[in-house]
């Protein structure tokens, strides 16, 4: 029976580098851990985060509407621009408010509005209509209203009156302290009339006012004297 005997191979002097060779080849091929950055690999720059979202301001309030009055009239309003309170002027409807009230005054003649001695006068277009509220607040004497066109000397008493239903009640008896009077008239008559107290000696001593009817006026108005 023959044994064959294992062939021994040597191994030249150029092996060794062949082997480390071989070495390199096989960890270039393994694939790097995931996630880690591959040496010499260009960077790609993460993605901005959006920014936070600004809250929106609240819109600011509208001005206000120009203002036209108490009827939010814009006529109605020029028409009484700088008249006092108690003077209320319609042109649309060509009617003026009075709101008289009377007013005891210390060592002198009562007082219209705050006026005396014709210190104010009403102005009044031809053919518009007058309404009054009168009232008295002079607990030391009876008063009254009335219109009566201008002389050259003013009545004792008050009479007639120039317009139809231009006077309060008992014109020459007066009204107390705390009762009213309402009244309305056309101004159809232009002129230069009185607005006296029909009381005995009250309108020479000084309690009246000055009226007015202009053809010429577009609007009613007060002038202070």
């Amino acid at each position: 029976m023959m044994h064959v005997m294992p062939r021994r191979v040597r191994l030249g002097a150029g092996a060794p580098l062949l082997l480390s060779l071989a070495v390199a080849c096989a960890s270039a091929q393994t694939p790097a851990p995931q996630g880690s950055p591959t040496p010499g690999a260009p960077t790609t720059p993460a993605s901005p985060q959006p920014a936070a979202a600004q809250p929106t301001p609240a819109p600011a309030p509208a001005p206000a509407p120009p203002s036209g009055g108490a009827t939010g009239d814009p006529d109605r309003a020029a028409a009484g621009a700088g008249s006092p309170a108690w003077f209320v002027v319609d042109s649309a409807a060509q009617t003026v408010t009075v709101a008289f009230q009377v007013t005891p005054a210390p060592g002198g003649p009562a007082l219209i509005n705050g006026y005396h001695n014709g210190g104010a006068q009403i102005v009044v277009p031809l053919n518009w209509t007058v309404q009054w509220d009168w009232r008295s607040a002079d607990s030391t004497a009876p008063h009254s209203l009335v219109v009566m066109a201008e002389r050259e000397k003013l009545p004792t008493e008050g009479g007639r009156a120039a317009f139809t239903n231009a006077m309060t009640k008992s014109v020459t008896q007066g009204l107390g302290a705390g009762q009213v009077d309402r009244t309305t008239f056309t101004a159809d008559q232009a002129g230069w009339y009185w607005l006296l107290c029909g009381v005995p000696g009250h309108a020479i001593a000084g309690e009246y006012l000055s009226l007015r009817v202009d053809p010429d006026a577009k609007t009613a108005s007060v002038k202070r004297k």
